[in-house]
Order: structure tokens, then sequence, then C-alpha cells
């Protein structure tokens, strides 16, 4: 048993309530109880001081590309066209050391910037790669997050109008054979689960229309989530309407994919009755504030999608296009991105740190068991420090974590297990992985010359 004391506790469940010393007990993979301390705890419980610390539900993030990590400070100047015929000569590349050691620096980062659950959006297999899908599986493993990572595809390459180059794409019976294997391999669908499996063609400018079909059909008789970019850009409406003559919410629905199993990337530029449409769908938005900005991108409509009861979460993006890849950043970045585009009450604090919990819960459709504090989830905690200067003295915790500076991790839980304990990392030394993600940089980098 471990005993979390005297804590701000931020449950985000459904009477949102907070508790300003309260104590929450894990046992085993659970929480068990919540407010005073329980009387008659055994002498080897192991007691936790929350005092001058926050306690939330780890962070959800439901949308990255981990692969990207070694690839990160280039092409920091270009629209997303550009960026992405940049670097798809690069993404050639990779293998299965690069995928791992990219997996470990990305995961690393997330685990101590508060994240707990997260997925991967992995759609670039070169043919001499290797098992990449297997390579970052290990990588999560290794760190302790719960992971849920997507078994991406491309099968339009540059010749037959895409962006992709050749060299990077599948033909559709490898991909639909690719994606059965990993759901057989590795899909636990389990309510304590800590990995499962989703597909994942890549976007409309990726992929063929028979991919998307045939994934979907696919995905469901295996009983699995779906994921793709969607609605990033003005470029991918062009796009979509020289080739199909629609927006891409209404090509993507005309090929099976809205409901309650699918969710999208980035939705920035979707109207008010796609927005609808979504919300009657129960179909899942991944808002990514700080990629859409870096790539200069519109501001998603978050409020909107909010409002309209669309599943709505937050997600880093890749690497690649967020060097930092911090999930409360995006909580950050949200509220501001909202209010910009918004005004002053778009957005508030406590809706932001909802989305980085229960609302990625929702959108990954683990709400029923983890992105809220409540007796019988799953112990997915993290605990913040407010003690330092840069939080000492500010009101309101929710604002100090979410318009403050970033605070320390200083513990965190995933399945009842200790991730982070007293600010250091347990399941593996960073400043090794650091070094480890340089050598590869330079690695794929040199073979792309």
């Amino acid at each position: 048993m471990t005993l979390i004391e005297n804590a701000y506790v931020i449950t985000v469940d459904d009477g949102r309530r907070e508790l300003p010393r309260a104590s929450v007990l894990i046992d085993g993979t659970r929480i068990v109880a919540i407010g005073e301390t329980p009387a008659g705890l055994p002498d080897d419980v192991v007691r936790v001081d929350g005092t001058g610390r926050v306690l939330t539900p780890g962070l959800v993030n439901t949308h990255h590309h981990l692969y990207q990590w070694i690839t990160r400070g280039l092409a920091a100047d270009h629209t997303l066209f550009q960026w992405l015929m940049t670097l798809y000569p690069i993404w050639a590349g990779i293998d299965e050391a690069a995928v791992r050691t990219a997996a470990l620096g990305g995961l690393t980062q997330l685990a101590l910037s508060g994240c707990t659950t997260t997925t991967d959006h992995h759609y670039v297999f070169p043919a001499e790669g290797g098992d990449l899908l297997g390579a970052e599986i290990d990588a999560a493993q290794t760190i302790g997050l719960r992971f849920h990572p997507t078994r991406g595809s491309m099968d339009l390459s540059e010749k037959d109008g895409g962006l992709p180059p050749d060299s990077v794409v599948q033909n559709l019976d490898d991909i639909l054979a690719a994606s059965s294997d990993a759901v057989a391999r590795w899909h636990d669908p389990s309510a304590d689960s800590m990995l499962r499996i989703a597909l994942a063609p890549c976007s409309p400018f990726s992929v063929t229309t028979d991919l998307l079909r045939e994934s979907a059909l696919l995905a469901r008789e295996l009983g699995v989530r779906m994921h793709t970019h969607l609605a990033e850009s003005l470029d991918e409406n062009t796009y979509c309407d020289e080739r199909f003559g629609c927006t891409p919410l209404q090509y993507m629905e005309s090929v099976g994919w809205v409901g309650d199993d699918v969710w999208f990337a980035h939705g920035i530029e979707f109207d008010d009755d796609e927005i609808a449409r979504l919300a009657a769908t129960a179909t899942g938005v991944a808002h990514c504030p700080t990629s859409n900005a870096r790539l200069g991108n519109r501001i998603c409509r978050t409020r909107d999608l909010v409002d309209a009861g669309v599943p709505v979460g937050l997600g880093v993006d890749g690497a690649a296009s967020n060097e930092s890849c911090r999930l409360l950043e995006e909580a950050h970045q949200a509220v501001l991105m909202a209010r910009a585009r918004g005004g002053p009450t778009a957005l508030t604090t406590r809706t932001a740190i909802e989305l980085a919990t229960i609302g990625g819960a929702r959108v990954l459709g683990r709400d029923a068991d983890t992105g809220s504090i409540e007796v019988g989830k799953l112990a997915d905690l993290v605990l913040w420090d407010l003690s330092s200067v840069a939080h000492s003295g500010i009101t309101d915790p929710v604002a100090a974590l979410v318009l403050g500076a970033i605070p320390p991790v200083t513990g965190s839980w995933v399945n009842g297990r200790p991730i982070i304990a007293d600010g250091e990392m347990l399941t593996v030394d960073p400043d090794l992985v650091a070094a480890e993600v340089a050598r590869e940089h330079r690695r794929l980098i040199d073979k792309a010359r």
C-alpha cells in the first residue's frame, strides 16, 4: 500500500471536487480511499508527504510521433506540407535502434512532465526498418507508462499523388496483415491494460481510399480503436476539395471513419455542422496547440468542440513539430490559444486540466478506469511540487499548474507502481537516455546525407 497524505487533491471526478488537505490510498493497482487518512493501516504502508504539493490524475497524451524525438529542430520555419517533404527522406532511414531510442527519450520527457498514459501514431515503416512497433512498445514498458500505440500506415506515395516518398509506403495487403498481427501480438482489452493497439492510416493525403475503408472494417472486426490526422491545415482542405470534391470530414465519413471508436488529431478546420456531427457520433479530437502554432496552422475551435460535447483531449504531437513535448504545457497553450480566438472566458484553467486528464481518457476509451481520482479507479497519479519560488504565493493551485511555470513532478504512479519518487526517475537514467538520443540523432542524419 501507498498513502499520499496532506496534498491538495484535484480529483476531476463528476463533482470536480478539490480537497485542500487530503489523503489518497493506493492498494495494488487501484485507488481505495480518498479524503481522511484511513485508520488501521499496516506498518509497512509507504507514506508520501504531499505538504505543499498538488495531486492530480496522471495526464493523458492523445497524439504523438515518438520516432521524431531524434529529428527535432529541423525545418523549423516551414509550412506543414514543406515540413513533411523535408523530413520524409530523413525518416526513411529509421530502424529498430533509432525508434527504441527516440521512444525512450520522448517517453522520459512525458513522464517527467506528468504524463502517465500516452498514445503514439507510428506510420513510417521502411522496408529494412525491422520491428518498429515492437521497439517502441519495449521502450514504453521500460519507462513504465500506460501505452496506446497505433499501427499507422501509408500507401499513397509521390508517384500516386501523395506526399511520402516511395521508400516509406507499403501496399494494402501488407498493411492489413501487419495491422492484424499487431493486434494479435500486443492488444490487451482488459480494464487494467497497460497496452492497447489502434489502427491509424496516416492522413487523407498519404493513404488511399481503399486503405481507409479496409482499415475501418478491420479495426471494428478486431474491436480496436481508429486514429488519423484530420482537418489540420488549409492545404489539407484544398487537397480534399480538389481530389474528392468535399471537406476532409465529409471524406472520412464516406469511408466509415466517424464513431465513438475514432479520434482525429488536430481538428482545426471543422465548421459548425461538422462539429455537430462529431458530437452526435462521439468522434474524438486530440487538440495539439503547441504543434499547431509551431507549424503556423490556425487555432482549433476548442471551446466550440467542448460545448458541443465532442470528446476532446490534449496531445503534444510529434517532437519534430513540438520540440518540448511537455503535456502540461499543452494545457497552458490550450487556454492561451482559446482565449486568443474567443476572448478571456473562452477556456478556463479547470477545463484545461479536464482536457489533460479525463478528456484524454475519454478520447482513448479509458475514462471508466483512468483520468480522475476516484475510489476504484486505476492508480495513475502525479504529485506536483508548488513550494518553490516559481509557484509560492499563487492563490489558486489550478492556476499555478496551468498558467504558471511547469512545476517539478515529485511523484508519479502508473497502475500503482512508482515511476518517479522524490523528483527522480526510477525506471531509467535520463542522462544515459539523453546520450543515447544524441548518438542516434547523429547516426540518422548521417544516413540521410
